[in-house]
């Protein structure tokens, strides 16, 4: 293993996952606009070309975070995910149902990007359908991410993805009210549509992404099955070894204060440690946030924490996995600031055991 490799796939995972986050965001803020009617609003110092605008060009801000969060995926290389299950849905050995929804979206923005480009030759009847079927893209891009995110059962993301599908039935709702007194049948489902859809997504997630096992379920391949299997490769606790590495330490910023990164690796797994804080006269810094990884090359995130106590040379973290198991670890470091290294011994223990 090396630490190359762990800062490189570190990277594509929080590029995908990130991507991913601000394309739903992205396609929630488009949604909002286009039911809203909003397009048709228009006031003294807001024409409605500048409405119309901001919708045009958060839609193409949507298709392009959508495109960089395909690209990463593929060039991140975890799963099996090639560019060919990007473009043709329900073909992947991972996950296929809940990554073909998310290709699914994919080529429905494709379809309104390319019928966008040909809109005069086409017609703006055609144009305008296929447009009320991009928007179909929504929820199953919300449910792509609930069905294959890593951070679907992080309270964060199921705040987000309550919030968006929140904020939509309440456009729907909105947008049928003030249609006029009289109800049509396409009135009546779209309101029945704005209510049931939101109460159906959390009934799935609840006995789906949001409970124990649904890695297994959705169809993830048995050699990447969840932190379980990857955690077979590091050691289990009670463990001991050296390790070396490097560090590097920030200029002050504007408040003063500085960073510490430190990633090192040892027989048992990497570990990665990130210290903030105000610098001290002998060298060292008074943390006031921290962040202390360990896993192995390909997942190094495997258990996250934070620093419970520095003193010295001397570090201890408490760390958590994503399939809930805790460890601590115990780093005594020697630090040589002028080639940048560290050198030292790590132990790990189960959680509560260290002394």
């Amino acid at each position: 293993m090396t630490l190359a490799a762990a800062a490189s796939g570190r990277t594509m995972w929080y590029l995908t996952r990130g991507t991913g986050v601000v394309s739903l965001l992205l396609l929630t803020a488009v949604v909002l606009l286009g039911v809203s009617g909003v397009t048709r609003w228009r006031t003294e110092r807001m024409p409605r070309f500048v409405v119309a605008g901001l919708h045009r060009n958060l839609s193409l801000l949507a298709i392009l975070f959508v495109a960089a969060h395909v690209l990463t995926t593929v060039a991140d290389g975890f799963a099996p995910i090639g560019l060919k299950d990007a473009i043709v849905p329900f073909a992947s050995a991972y996950r296929p149902v809940w990554l073909g929804l998310g290709t699914v979206a994919f080529d429905l923005l494709l379809a309104l990007t390319l019928t966008s480009l040909l809109r005069a030759r086409i017609g703006l009847g055609a144009w305008r359908g296929i447009h009320w079927l991009a928007y179909a893209a929504w929820p199953v891009a919300l449910v792509h991410a609930l069905g294959t995110g890593s951070d679907a059962r992080v309270g964060w993301m199921q705040l987000l993805a309550a919030v968006c599908t929140g904020l939509v039935a309440l456009a729907v709702l909105r947008r049928v009210g003030a249609a006029g007194p009289e109800w049509t049948a396409g009135r009546a489902a779209a309101a029945a549509g704005a209510v049931l859809v939101p109460l159906a997504t959390l009934l799935w997630y609840a006995a789906g992404p949001g409970s124990s096992g649904w890695a297994s379920r959705a169809g993830t391949p048995n050699a990447l099955l969840g932190s379980r299997a990857a955690a077979a490769d590091l050691p289990a606790p009670p463990f001991a070894g050296r390790l070396s590495g490097r560090i590097v330490r920030s200029r002050p910023d504007a408040s003063g204060r500085v960073t510490v990164s430190i990633a090192a690796a040892a027989p048992a797994g990497l570990v990665r440690v990130w210290m903030r804080g105000e610098p001290l006269a002998g060298g060292g810094i008074r943390v006031e946030d921290s962040r202390v990884s360990f896993g192995t090359a390909r997942i190094p995130d495997l258990y996250v924490g934070t620093l419970v106590s520095l003193a010295g040379s001397r570090l201890d973290a408490s760390l958590r996995s994503g399939a809930g198991s805790t460890i601590d670890l115990a780093l005594a470091l020697a630090i040589d600031r002028a080639h940048g290294t560290v050198t030292g011994s790590l132990r790990g223990t189960a959680a509560g055991a260290n002394g």
